[in-house]
């Protein structure tokens, strides 16, 4: 069983369509002993920074996914779930992350006729054998939606990245733990081969 993180963060029933078309058992809950005897966990979210860690410290789920992944579970963040993984954001300036990973979350630089948000599909550049890009070719293009991006202290966990006005990590690996800026459950047959690469993680 899969568990999604319910955290009033939106874009959940997508990932669970996703995973249900993969043939993969999903719920969709902020349960704390559901998620930490689920086989992996995702932590999806569109939206703001601050808001998002509000409402994880408000359910208790900031501990849960500290939890988690210190049992080893697999885990994977997904656009706002990716960055907050980490110690904090420009947006939000002041509000703690889970600080998981190391890096910084920053606003994409301003650049002449390129929109921010960033919204639509850029290819990806795959680097350092990343188990969710298992049978996936470089350059394959997925589908982000983001203001904010990361950049990794470490670049050895980055296992993607895309250019955007700069260089942007795009996906990162750490032990059990995975995370992807853009969003999988909407980049057609790649990403379904990274949702199904990422459920094969932990199977026994």
């Amino acid at each position: 069983m899969i568990a999604v993180i319910d955290y009033g963060a939106g874009n959940l029933k997508s990932v669970q369509k996703a995973l249900k078309f993969l043939g993969k058992e999903s719920c969709i809950t902020r349960d704390h002993k559901e998620i930490l005897s689920a086989d992996q966990v995702i932590l999806p979210g569109v939206g703001a920074f601050g808001e998002a860690m509000q409402h994880l410290r408000h359910y208790e789920l900031d501990k849960v996914i500290c939890e988690v992944v210190e049992q080893g579970t697999p885990f994977l963040g997904i656009c706002l779930g990716l960055q907050l993984l980490f110690a904090g954001s420009e947006e939000s300036s002041g509000v703690e992350g889970l600080h998981i990973l190391e890096g910084e979350i920053v606003r994409i630089p301003d650049q002449p006729g390129l929109k921010i948000p960033h919204i639509g599909w850029n290819s990806l550049h795959l680097q350092n054998r990343g188990r969710l890009f298992e049978g996936l070719e470089e350059g394959s293009f997925v589908y982000f939606v983001h203001s904010y991006y990361l950049k990794a202290k470490d670049t050895r966990i980055v296992k993607a990245s895309t250019e955007y006005s700069t260089q942007i990590h795009a996906s990162v690996e750490q032990g059990n733990v995975f995370a992807c800026q853009f969003h999988p459950e909407k980049s057609s047959g790649v990403g379904l081969k990274i949702l199904e690469n990422f459920a094969k993680i932990g199977e026994v």
